[in-house]
């Protein structure tokens, strides 16, 4: 069976000397494995579509958990996230959470435009990156289903409460309700407050390391 999709991938593989086993996001079947085979050789015609964050129009042959690409057609490849490693690094960790918390063969289809909008605004740099990466983190955990709970100036889900100044709390209300085209139409202040609880919100919650994340903050010298 044949498929076309719009896929944004979300992990490249090496699988033998030439070929890729690809991990993608899509909006109508949810997350996929699949193999590139021979992407990597020379003059293929598939090999930009393979590379980390490259979104494309593929054509897969398969079904279910067994699905090749046969062709793929570039639509966004975000070309100024390399210009700033810090913004690369900050792409592929949004690339690595969407991964985390996303299933095979399941649709959300909220979730790819998300993940798009972010890199879209991450390649962009009319916004803040310390705006971006919490607006990002927290409106994906309530897609997957991590809504959190705030009240009386703190946010709260299992295992995890802090408490945070209004300004920060204000934020985080309006990330959790706003509609999905105005996510980054807001502005703070001093958005560190922000950052940190969105950070360590998704790191209680998912109980699990990043390793795009440490570098990201290794890279900023947090």
């Amino acid at each position: 069976m044949y498929h076309t999709t719009k896929a944004l991938v979300l992990r490249s593989s090496q699988y033998k000397e030439s070929s890729r086993i690809l991990t993608v996001l899509t909006a109508d079947s949810g997350k996929l494995t699949v193999a590139a085979r021979g992407a990597m050789r020379k003059n293929s015609r598939v090999m930009a579509a393979v590379q980390p964050l490259a979104f494309s129009e593929m054509t897969l042959f398969g079904a279910r958990d067994r699905w090749t690409l046969t062709e793929a057609h570039i639509i966004e490849q975000f070309d100024e996230l390399p210009r700033e490693l810090s913004r690369l690094a900050l792409g592929i960790y949004f690339a690595e959470l969407l991964e985390a918390v996303s299933d095979e063969d399941s649709q959300n289809p909220e979730m790819l435009p998300l993940g798009l909008n972010a890199l879209y605004a991450l390649s962009a740099g009319e916004r803040p990156a310390e705006l971006i990466k919490p607006a990002f983190e927290t409106r994906l955990m309530c897609l997957a289903g991590y809504f959190p709970s705030l009240s009386e100036l703190k946010i709260s889900g299992v295992g995890f409460s802090d408490e945070v100044d209004s300004d920060t709390f204000s934020a985080l209300s309006y990330i959790v309700s706003c509609p999905a085209k105005k996510l980054y139409s807001f502005d703070l202040r001093s958005p560190g407050a922000l950052v940190r609880v969105s950070e360590d919100y998704i790191l209680s919650q998912l109980d699990r390391r990043f390793g795009a994340l440490d570098y990201y903050n290794s890279v900023k010298g947090i």
